[in-house]
């Protein structure tokens, strides 16, 4: 079945970055982002996490983030724990998550990436994500689900490269939002 907004979030349980299950059904009655991340040790995708984690605060106290990463434990934790995240970090090893979600995979959008966002790859090497070592699928885009209070997908976003997400100002206004959403959100 094909993950479309309006339709109700699939569930999943999954194990955070501190060994502990996490179900997404814990989150009924809130908004929140369900962001879909590469291999843990991704340079794209942990400046994109740092980045999530600096505005988290904005979003408010009824707004939840998730991270889900194409990852083992082990490998999550050596690599995701120095961002001491406030929301859970999710290792997706079996990759249940990812095919839930339909998750994108796309050579081409490696190159892209690579190419068109290499200040954004500096700058995450420059941080200190190195990716050392390369433990999950390459190939596989990021993705973002805007989700709301009553567990329906109100935005998809695929990313086209490795280090496409949705616009940090569209998960600020979402989380702030309550009841329907503007027409112009619902589809990027």
């Amino acid at each position: 079945m094909q993950i479309i907004t309006g339709q109700p979030a699939p569930d999943f349980s999954l194990i955070d970055i501190n060994g502990i299950e996490f179900k997404t059904e814990r989150l009924q009655g809130k908004r929140y982002l369900l962001t879909f991340y590469r291999f843990a040790s991704c340079p794209f995708c942990n400046l994109r996490l740092h980045r999530v984690i600096q505005k988290y605060k904005s979003y408010g106290n009824d707004f939840e983030v998730i991270a889900v990463f194409d990852s083992t434990l082990k490998n999550l934790q050596k690599y995701s724990s120095r961002h001491q995240s406030p929301f859970p970090i999710l290792a997706d090893e079996n990759k249940t998550a990812h095919r839930l979600y339909q998750i994108k995979h796309s050579t081409s959008g490696v190159i892209k990436g690579v190419i068109f966002r290499f200040p954004s790859l500096i700058l995450s090497l420059l941080k200190g994500y190195i990716p050392w070592r390369i433990k999950g699928d390459i190939t596989a885009m990021p993705a973002d689900f805007l989700i709301d209070e009553n567990g329906i997908i109100q935005t998809i976003y695929y990313g086209r490269d490795e280090g496409d997400h949705i616009p940090m100002h569209l998960i600020k206004q979402f989380a702030q939002r309550r009841g329907e959403l503007e027409s112009d959100l619902l589809e990027i």
